[in-house]
């Protein structure tokens, strides 16, 4: 008798599996568009809901965070890039998709049975943005021409009573790789911070306002309308000398020289001159009375230099045919403070 009833048990059983499939089928298809509980998207809690409530409740609360713009904060300075300018957009149906299909895994059996006895995905997706790779690159380029700078050596300002040094400054090169891949990471989080800090690196000058007297450890400055001479040394006013400078129509050159060539009881090789007479042309033996440069020579441009003289009268006049004269113990003494390559300001 049993026998005979396996044939109609199995059948039915059969027709069971056959019922139970096409209604978990039917049951799976009719969740086709209903997101699994337990799923978030950028924070947003879209589970249990149709793909079209997600997708608007989506836009509803990512609209405002997508507005925020990203600011950036480096060296003293603050930008701001906007969603607009950097062209930035939700995702809003691909990661409706995304959510939707977190919930499709473990297969039609699993998926039945969670959706019957309530279980949840616990899965937290990222938000899906796009956005302009120009208009980022653009912005980047943009911070980096406000914040780079190039070091600044110190240096002097010549001025015939002082020296006041120019101080130097230390330069600024931005990390402009790490600063874009910041700015892109703010964008992309939707629901996180988005402020960046930006870095910099600091490039040091090659003369600092420290080794700036180190630069210049001797200066000579010509004061032509007060008849004086400074010698500095370490930028330091060291000595102050009575001189005559060049007449009219032979001026004493303006401007800044160094000492080209140094002598003790110069020769002089006389100008080709209207003014030097019969002595145009020739050379004059140093230490002879006809020779006006006295005792010592530092030459600064074209024939012109510093010598020393017995014309003593002349001093504080413009008496000279372009050098500049000196008393005869002031120059011995300049002399031997003032070095080849040494600048001379004149003015």
């Amino acid at each position: 008798m049993l026998r005979k009833r396996m044939p109609l048990i199995a059948g039915i059983a059969a027709a069971v599996l056959v019922a139970l499939a096409v209604a978990a089928y039917g049951y799976d298809t009719s969740r086709d568009d209903l997101i699994s509980d337990g799923v978030t998207v950028a924070g947003v809690d879209v589970g249990g809901m149709r793909s079209d409530a997600a997708a608007s409740k989506l836009r509803a609360q990512l609209g405002p965070a997508l507005e925020r713009p990203v600011r950036v904060a480096v060296a003293g300075h603050r930008f701001k890039l906007t969603a607009r300018r950097s062209h930035l957009t939700a995702d809003v149906e691909g990661m409706v998709d995304e959510a939707l299909e977190a919930g499709r895994d473990g297969g039609l059996p699993t998926r039945t049975w969670r959706g019957l006895t309530g279980g949840e995905v616990d899965r937290d997706l990222e938000a899906r943005v796009s956005y302009s790779a120009v208009s980022v690159k653009r912005f980047i380029r943009r911070v980096k021409r406000a914040v780079d700078r190039a070091p600044r050596d110190a240096d002097v300002s010549f001025q015939t009573a002082s020296l006041p040094a120019i101080p130097s400054r230390t330069g600024l090169r931005l990390d402009a790789r790490r600063l874009r891949r910041s700015v892109e990471g703010a964008l992309d989080s939707i629901g996180g911070g988005r402020s960046v800090r930006g870095r910099v690196r600091v490039v040091q000058p090659k003369v600092t306002t420290a080794e700036l007297g180190e630069k210049y450890p001797t200066v000579v400055t010509v004061d032509r309308g007060g008849f004086t001479l400074r010698l500095f040394k370490n930028l330091k006013l060291a000595k102050t000398y009575k001189i005559a400078v060049g007449q009219v129509g032979l001026e004493t050159p303006a401007g800044l020289y160094h000492v080209q060539n140094k002598a003790v009881d110069p020769a002089w090789h006389v100008p080709d001159s209207d003014w030097a007479g019969d002595l145009a042309g020739k050379v004059i033996p140093g230490g002879v009375a006809e020779n006006p440069l006295k005792a010592r020579w530092l030459g600064i441009y074209d024939g012109a230099g510093i010598h020393g003289t017995d014309a003593i009268s002349s001093l504080g006049t413009a008496a000279s045919h372009g050098c500049i004269r000196m008393a005869i113990p002031d120059v011995e003494e300049l002399y031997d403070d003032v070095p080849v390559q040494a600048p001379v300001y004149i003015q």
